[in-house]
């Protein structure tokens, strides 16, 4: 239908009802009318399916069809069409018919003008659209009704089900037959009330809520619903969803936030939510607690610039969280209460545009590492060794101490048994402490141990069981100091100590010796002048007399040599020039069997000041006992060379001190000595020797002419192997400093001397020396004589040179006799024997100096030009 003008199909095999209709159709004004006839049945088909039209008049009775059949043939055909049935019949019943199956209106011929056929055919047109209309929503309805995924199920009045969808079925889990003859109640929780809910319901109008449905099953869905009551009338409507994994899915999703939110509270690690603009959105305890600031006061402040004050730094740390590659950094924060904390944190992207900043207050960690790092570098710059092994005795820490001490390095060392790295061989020692340290904890004892080239050394060790965290033993830490610099010089010490005892006995028994053996030499030479008519026999004895008495002063000698040092013309020597008569001696002299080899740079070595022939002495005796070393011959070696002792080394050797020194060595391939053979080689009388071939005293002899010129020997040994003795003397830079030091000794200035001594040999070098030197001089023989010049020049004398040994009154008691004259006299006491410098003191004799005999010029000057300025 365009332009309000209407296609009519008239179907009507009757040419005068034909022209009438178009008579009427064309008195309607209002309406235009394009009337299309045919004559039967099969040409209205054609015509249809031709064009399109927009009503159909029908006459029932046509040749090729009769009846209601023709309406029901074209309406099925086409069902959109509106029909109005136009026909001669005026029979209710048709008419009834027809509108059922139907047709739009039914017409009776005869009865009709053109407006009642042209409102018809209008009227005809509006209800047709509007029943399509209709039957499409219906249609469209009827879709979603069956396609909504959720169910959808109505009923009547007494709750019983009417309709249904597939998805109620499916949700109650049965057929759609079994559904609509159920009711409401059929699939409630036992227990329900279902009457009173229905009737509240029904008064309500519309309900919405979550019930639980229990399906035929027995299982139990949770479910989501909203109802209406007389949607149509006695007609209520239910549509209802299945939540049950949503609920499910839900209060996880609560536990797991819940959950989430418990570990966020209370992580130990700080936490904060922040966005592309670094503003906090969320902390958590561990940051409001380690910070300072509440969740609350943290919302009102700029977080970021109030840890990090510093602009330059705070820029540092925001790049750091822009960048949120999850890497983690360090940085210095200020808490709330100015407090700076070394804090590590890392950021991370999320992907709804936040970021989560991880941090860790590690100022505890800090410290603790540097606590780690300081031990540390105290273990690698200790000179003490530190080890440790495991319960399997493996070495698993090992530092520069150890590496230092023993030789091998870390990576040599770990994992290496301590036992077969450290030691020779396992002794009970080790076993006894390893048992002691796992029984009480520690242990602490010495024990020899090897180094990397062999070399034994002493160690103290310290031991310590280290535990795991349930006590049990897991390592032991040892801690090793050597000490075999220490017991060498201990070993010095006493043998030095038993020295010294062994020679002041030796000089009580020599001062005895000479006074025995001086009436029996004396005797022995007065004897043949007194009686000269003495036999030949008689002469004979008196002669062996007297070279016994010789041979036995000759050995006193020696011994005060041990004791005291020896006495001689001192000059400057070239030690070079006397070892090469040394060495030409002992290659005339020695067995083709020895093999003597020297290394003695004459020109380049330095000078000593000393008595040559006491040198000349020093070097045979050691070449002799080389010599006696080899009785099946070997090689004898001698060396000399320039050395500088410094303060180190000093300390390591009981006599030695800082300087420039010549050393001489003298060593041989011969049968060696043990270590208490080595320990005794320079007692006085001590030998290896047979019986008739050595007096013990050579070695003493040598060790008091070195000791007395201000050196020292030291001696290496091994049984087979040889030894070796190393004599070192301190060098002189010339001999103009030996003038000059022999004109720089102290002069006095006419000061009144008292010499006491019972020696007149003593007495007149005292004087002579004294008055040369700028001095006066008093001579007294005893302590009584001493004590009566004192007397009279009490004010003059300015000091006291007093000999200890003397006959009438020794010197102590003659000076205790003195203090009583005059308190404070100065007094400088002399003895030949060490000891009595002891004795002195003890017997509460004050002295200010002593001297021991015999005493050089340059001694005597010195002490008595201190003792007076004093």
């Amino acid at each position: 239908m365009t332009n309000d003008q209407i296609k009519v199909l008239l179907v009507e095999d009757n040419p005068g009802d034909i022209l009438l209709l178009q008579e009427f159709l064309r008195d309607v004004s209002s309406t235009q009318f394009e009337l299309t006839p045919v004559e039967s049945l099969g040409e209205a088909f054609s015509s249809l399916a031709r064009q399109s039209f927009d009503v159909v008049l029908l006459d029932l009775s046509l040749p090729d069809s009769q009846g209601l059949e023709t309406f029901v043939k074209i309406d099925r055909a086409f069902p959109i069409l509106p029909i109005i049935v136009l026909t001669g019949l005026d029979d209710e019943t048709i008419a009834i018919r027809a509108m059922q199956e139907g047709a739009q209106d039914y017409l009776v011929k005869g009865q009709v003008d053109g407006n009642l056929l042209g409102r018809a055919i209008r009227y005809a047109i509006e209800r047709k659209q509007a029943q399509e209309e209709l039957r499409q929503r219906e249609r469209q309805l009827s879709a979603v009704f069956n396609s909504a995924l959720n169910a959808i199920v109505i009923a009547d009045d007494e709750g019983r089900y009417i309709d249904a969808n597939p998805s109620a079925c499916e949700l109650f889990g049965v057929s759609r037959e079994e559904l609509l003859n159920a009711r409401i109640a059929d699939f409630a929780e036992p227990g329900y009330d279902f009457a009173r809910a229905w009737q509240s319901f029904r008064e309500q109008g519309q309900i919405a809520g979550e019930f639980r449905l229990r399906r035929r099953d027995g299982t139990v869905r949770e479910v989501e619903f909203a109802a209406t009551a007389n949607f149509l009338p006695h007609r209520h409507l239910s549509i209802l969803r299945d939540i049950t994994e949503s609920k499910t899915a839900a209060l996880a999703l609560k536990q797991q936030t819940e959950t989430l939110q418990t570990i966020f509270d209370n992580i130990p690690v700080m936490l904060s939510f922040y966005d592309a603009n670094g503003r906090i959105r969320m902390v958590n305890k561990a940051l409001e607690k380690t910070l300072g600031w509440s969740s609350e006061e943290l919302q009102q402040i700029d977080l970021i610039a109030e840890c990090y004050p510093d602009p330059d730094y705070r820029a540092s740390v925001i790049k750091s969280m822009q960048t949120a590659d999850g890497s983690w950094r360090d940085f210095h924060t200020r808490n709330r209460a100015g407090e700076i904390l070394e804090t590590s944190w890392a950021n991370v992207r999320l992907p709804n545009g936040f970021n989560v900043g991880i941090g860790q207050d590690i100022t505890e960690r800090k410290r603790a590492e540097q606590k780690i790092y300081e031990q540390a570098a105290l273990l690698e710059i200790t000179t003490n060794a530190i080890l440790v092994r495991d319960r399997a005795n493996r070495i698993i820490f090992w530092n520069k101490g150890a590496e230092q001490l023993y030789g091998w390095s870390a990576q040599e060392a770990i994992g290496k048994n301590a036992t077969d790295l450290l030691y020779k061989e396992a002794t009970s020692q080790i076993d006894l402490a390893l048992q002691t340290v796992i029984e009480k904890g520690a242990w602490q004892g010495e024990l020899h141990k090897v180094t990397k080239a062999g070399k034994e050394v002493i160690v103290e060790s310290r031991w310590t069981l280290v535990r795991d965290e349930a006590g049990q033993p897991k390592s032991i830490l040892t801690v090793d100091t050597d000490i075999t610099e220490k017991k060498s010089l201990e070993s010095q010490i006493l043998r030095a100590q038993r020295l010294e005892s062994l020679g002041t006995l030796a000089s009580g028994i020599a001062h005895d010796l000479n006074n025995i053996l001086t009436p029996i030499l004396t005797t022995a030479q007065l004897l043949p002048l007194k009686l000269p008519d003495l036999d030949e026999r008689s002469l004979q004895l008196l002669k062996l007399l007297e070279d016994s008495a010789k041979r036995g002063a000759d050995l006193v000698k020696q011994i005060l040599s041990f004791a005291r040092g020896v006495e001689g013309k001192r000059a400057v020597v070239q030690v070079g020039h006397l070892l090469w008569e040394v060495v030409k001696i002992a290659k005339s002299t020695f067995p083709k069997s020895i093999e003597i080899e020297a290394d003695i740079p004459t020109h380049e070595l330095g000078t000593v000041l000393a008595d040559a022939t006491h040198l000349h002495q020093v070097f045979m005796n050691l070449i002799v006992n080389a010599r006696d070393a080899m009785p099946d011959g070997g090689k004898l070696t001698i060396t000399a060379k320039n050395v500088v002792i410094d303060e180190n080394y000093a300390k390591k050797n009981l006599y030695a001190k800082a300087g420039r020194y010549l050393a001489i060595a003298i060593a041989d391939t011969g049968v060696g000595m043990s270590p208490e053979v080595l320990d005794r080689i320079f007692e006085p009388f001590f030998t290896t020797k047979e019986v008739g071939k050595g007096t013990g005293l050579g070695l003493s002899t040598t060790l008091g002419i070195i000791k007395g010129y201000g050196g020292f020997i030291t001696v290496r040994s091994q049984v087979g192997e040889g030894s070796e003795f190393r004599v070192y003397l301190p060098q002189i830079d010339d001999v103009q400093k030996l003038a000059e030091a022999e004109s720089q000794l102290p002069r006095g200035r006419g000061e009144l001397i008292l010499v006491v001594d019972d020696e007149a040999a003593v007495q007149e070098i005292a004087q002579t020396s004294l008055e040369a030197h700028g001095y006066k001089v008093l001579i007294a023989g005893d302590g009584i004589e001493a004590i009566a010049l004192y007397a009279r020049h009490k004010d003059e004398i300015k000091a006291v040179l007093m000999d200890i040994m003397m006959p009438s009154m020794d010197g102590a008691t003659a000076i205790r006799t003195l203090r009583k004259f005059d308190p404070h006299v100065k007094v400088i006491a002399t003895s030949g024997l060490v000891s009595n410098e002891k004795i002195i003191k003890a017997s509460g004799a004050s002295i200010q100096a002593f001297l021991s005999k015999p005493y050089t010029l340059k001694d005597l000057l010195n002490v008595l030009h201190e003792v007076i300025n004093r």
